[in-house]
């Protein structure tokens, strides 16, 4: 931009820049959910830390969790599901696959990557199911 005394001014960027365009919004938001996936991990490790001390501790620290941020664990979810479905859509052009030189459509790579997850999910949950009685 041309000011007034002849001299250029670069335009400077606004912080709202990426509301501008939805892909730009949906790039912003998977790297905040990285934030909130960094903190659940920094839980569990803590959580693995208090059961190293013992029973007592690691009960104190699923007290504290359960007691006080429960809307803080359903933020933490909700970003989880949308970083995981936004890596899945981002998959084909990260990691292309070719069989008998041929590309494998997006489509099969993406869904293959959400039975995947879905199985393991189902997993996990059959495992603290029939496995925390015991």
């Amino acid at each position: 931009m041309k000011l007034e005394n002849g001299n250029y001014q670069r335009p400077t960027a606004r912080y709202s820049w990426w509301l501008g365009q939805s892909n730009y919004f949906h790039y912003m938001m998977r790297e905040l959910s990285s934030l909130f996936i960094g903190i659940f991990s920094i839980m569990m490790v803590w959580g693995l830390y208090r059961l190293s001390q013992g029973e007592s501790a690691f009960n104190a620290w699923t007290n504290e969790l359960t007691g006080n941020s429960i809307l803080f664990s359903i933020i933490m979810l909700v970003f989880s599901i949308y970083h995981s479905f936004s890596w899945f859509a981002v998959t084909p052009k990260a990691m292309p696959i070719k069989i008998n030189g041929k590309r494998v459509a997006g489509e099969k790579i993406i869904g293959a990557h959400l039975i995947l997850w879905l199985v393991a999910s189902i997993f996990v949950w059959l495992s603290f199911v029939f496995g925390g009685a015991a």
